[in-house]
């Protein structure tokens, strides 16, 4: 398993990229060297909080969002289809209720 440093490094990265974002760009808006970006980046340093702090604003994320461990894409594939299938259900719920309802609202019922 990966340790804090490199799902932390992913995570930034991804991250950045996300935004569109190059090391230096994301370097401006953080107010630090894009050197450190680079080492932070692969791992090779870990930043301080108040750091941490300033990257995830810069991309406009929660701090946590740069530390959490990324779903395997089957994970993110059942997550998906349980979604959905909650959707279709509530879809159908209501086409359902709203049957009901405009039965009701007939004359003579």
């Amino acid at each position: 398993m990966a340790g804090i440093r490199e799902i932390f490094a992913q995570n930034l990265k991804k991250n950045r990229k996300r935004c569109g974002f190059s090391q230096e760009k994301l370097a401006e808006k953080a107010g630090i060297s894009t050197h450190y970006i680079a080492v932070i980046e692969l791992a090779k340093n870990f930043p301080a909080a108040d750091v941490i702090e300033r990257l995830a604003g810069a991309l406009g994320i929660e701090v946590n969002e740069l530390f959490g461990v990324a779903a395997s894409p089957v994970e993110e594939l059942e997550r998906l289809h349980r979604e959905i299938i909650s959707d279709v259900r509530r879809t159908i719920e209501d086409s359902v209720e709203s049957a009901f309802a405009r039965r009701e609202r007939k004359p003579g019922n």
